[in-house]
């Protein structure tokens, strides 16, 4: 007597019948159908064992009603992109919410690149240097009002030469006495320090750092032998060639300050008058 061979669900004989084999175990067609096919997800019915199953992230559909929901153009062997879960042709979707160029005013279709600068969109042809017109790419560029330049057609039109080294200034810079410098090439003359946002003065057309301008030509006070800056409004006491710094300027015997007041020589000591009293 020949062996038995049934669907595993209901037990009818699968001789002669088709059948379906899933994990090594046999089913009818109708069984397999009410356990295992997905429905639709448009018209909601089970998709048979003989319909193509379209499936999308765990959704499903038969091959009639994979349809674009703006156009209704069928989406089969076609690239497709969703709206809210909802499938849609590359065109109709293109249409509602992908960017416009913001040069040729064309739609930037999914999937190509696009460039983007202050919340606008541009083809990548499309953004171009605006004075050679090559596309700009992944360079460089620098943007001057409602316009883009690449960096070496930006330097030919507006860049200033930095009065030093002739070369463009690109960024940044500073201005002094009407000429453009580089922060770098704007230094000190003496110790080569950049001063750029740095307290600075100049003698002979030449700037100086405090340091190298004390150094080489501040006068020295007479008490602390330390340099008279007389920068930035710093006061200081000049009498018969000799210089203090006003917290210097004190009697030599009580060290009373003697700012504003007066006072008397003896040799080299400055003295106030109640001190000279006693001497």
């Amino acid at each position: 007597m020949a062996e038995r061979y049934d669907c595993t669900e209901c037990a009818d004989s699968l001789y002669g019948q088709k059948y379906i084999l899933r994990e090594d175990k046999p089913f009818c067609i109708k069984c397999f159908e009410d356990l295992f096919s997905s429905n639709c997800e448009v018209c909601e019915k089970p998709i048979s064992c003989t319909s193509k199953d379209l499936s999308y992230k765990e959704r499903h559909w038969h091959c009639e009603c994979f349809l674009c929901i703006k156009c209704e153009r069928s989406l089969v062997d076609r690239p497709f992109a969703t709206k809210d879960d909802a499938p849609m042709c590359i065109e109709c979707y293109s249409n509602e919410y992908s960017a416009k160029c913001h040069a040729c005013l064309k739609t930037i279709m999914p999937g190509t690149k696009k460039m983007e600068h202050r919340g606008n969109s541009w083809h990548e042809n499309c953004f171009t240097c605006n004075r050679c017109q090559q596309p700009i790419g992944t360079r460089s560029f620098i943007p001057k009002e409602a316009d883009h330049y690449c960096l070496p057609c930006y330097e030919k039109q507006f860049a200033k030469q930095c009065v030093h080294c002739k070369k463009p200034i690109t960024t940044g810079g500073v201005n002094y006495r009407d000429q453009p410098w580089h922060k770098e090439c704007f230094v000190c003359i003496g110790c080569r320090q950049q001063l750029a946002g740095q307290r600075f003065t100049s003698r002979d057309d030449f700037a100086y750092c405090l340091n190298c301008f004390c150094n080489l030509f501040a006068k020295k006070c007479a008490h602390c032998t330390t340099s008279i800056s007389g920068l930035g409004g710093s006061k200081y006491i000049s009498f018969e060639q000799r210089q203090w710094h006003n917290d210097c300027f004190n009697c030599k015997k009580c060290c009373v300050s003697l700012v504003g007041r007066g006072f008397l020589t003896s040799k080299e000591d400055i003295l106030c008058p109640d001190c000279v009293k006693e001497l």
